[in-house]
């Protein structure tokens, strides 16, 4: 479970705070900074396997596209900020991001291409929060990634099962493609990438 500090901050007080060498991870929830649950060992095999196969896809195709650790996605003029699990960052849209010299962050959508979510207990966060907010900033893919099938029902089946939700921008709003099993995930910022929910979910249990 998350623990929420009960002071309200500013976006900008919130960076301020941050500590440097930080073993927790925080983000801030409209205000609110959120302590988030250490990952598991499989949440963590599923960010290894995409750290891998996605940079690859990215070097084949020699796009100006990168994979940072630490960079804070903030949905614009909001005190929010957030630590994506995986996010692929469009580098030559860097000069227009007035907070990037100074704060590795990002608010500017065209310098996300695909951002990528693994859900953990605090799935209500990935399919409501950054849903809405990453749809708002014009972010074009967003991937929620249930490998353990923890979100509601109406989001992966009655019963639940492993499900890749795959949400594309459209006319400004998410159109949104379900993945399981061995469906070859369709991806519009990597078309050729060869993909299926197995193969991610198997990561999980290595």
């Amino acid at each position: 479970m998350t623990q929420a500090i009960p002071k309200l901050v500013t976006f900008e007080e919130f960076v301020d705070w941050l500590p440097e060498n930080r073993r927790v991870r925080y983000e801030l929830h409209k205000g609110e900074v959120v302590e988030m649950a250490q990952p598991v060992g499989e949440h963590e095999e599923v960010k290894s396997f995409l750290g891998v196969e996605i940079p690859f896809e990215i070097k084949r195709l020699g796009l100006p596209y990168g994979i940072p650790n630490q960079v804070i996605v903030r949905p614009p003029e909001k005190d929010s900020g957030y630590f994506p699990d995986v996010l692929v960052l469009n580098r030559a849209n860097l000069e227009n991001e007035k907070l990037w010299k100074k704060e590795s962050t990002v608010s500017l959508g065209a310098s996300i291409p695909l951002v990528i979510e693994v859900v953990s207990t605090n799935w209500r966060d990935d399919y409501y929060l950054k849903y809405a907010d990453y749809e708002e900033m014009g972010i074009p893919e967003y991937w929620i990634i249930d490998y353990a099938a923890l979100g509601g029902r109406n989001f992966i089946g009655n019963p639940k099962q492993p499900t890749i939700t795959v949400c594309n921008l459209v006319d400004e709003e998410y159109q949104i493609s379900k993945f399981r099993d061995s469906d070859r995930i369709i991806s519009q910022t990597f078309p050729e990438l060869n993909l299926t929910p197995n193969q991610i979910f198997q990561a999980a249990v290595v």
